[in-house]
């Protein structure tokens, strides 16, 4: 499995996942909305719904790896699934681990210091 795959299935539950926080700095950046405003609406995304934000991102990583392995690796049947047992759990474990790292990355460094730097948050 290469690195740019493994970035192509995790890149975009990661973006989803992160949402939470990113959508009102994205509001901000285009002028629909004010810093006061974008600063409550990321609290209310972020206190209350980022268990959602989070299973949304699970189950698209979860599609994205299914749809990898399908295409990619043309794991289409059960009994291709048995044989090739060890392969789907290395593939799975590796975008996994990619994704939750990538997601604390991007939604604790990168949407932090935007909003920092768009004053949303200290």
């Amino acid at each position: 499995m290469k690195t740019k795959d493994i970035l192509k299935i995790s890149s975009f539950p990661v973006l989803i996942g992160s949402l939470c926080c990113l959508g009102p700095i994205i509001l901000v950046a285009l002028g629909l909305s004010t810093v006061t405003f974008a600063a409550s609406l990321t609290d209310t995304f972020y206190g209350e719904y980022r268990w959602v934000f989070r299973i949304v991102a699970l189950i698209l990583l979860t599609i994205s790896v299914i749809f990898y392995l399908r295409r990619s690796k043309d794991i289409c049947t059960i009994d291709q699934a048995k044989r090739r047992r060890n392969e789907i759990i290395n593939i799975v474990a590796i975008v996994l681990i990619t994704a939750v790292l990538g997601y604390i990355f991007f939604l604790y460094v990168v949407v932090h210091y935007i909003g920092v730097w768009f004053n949303i948050w200290q």
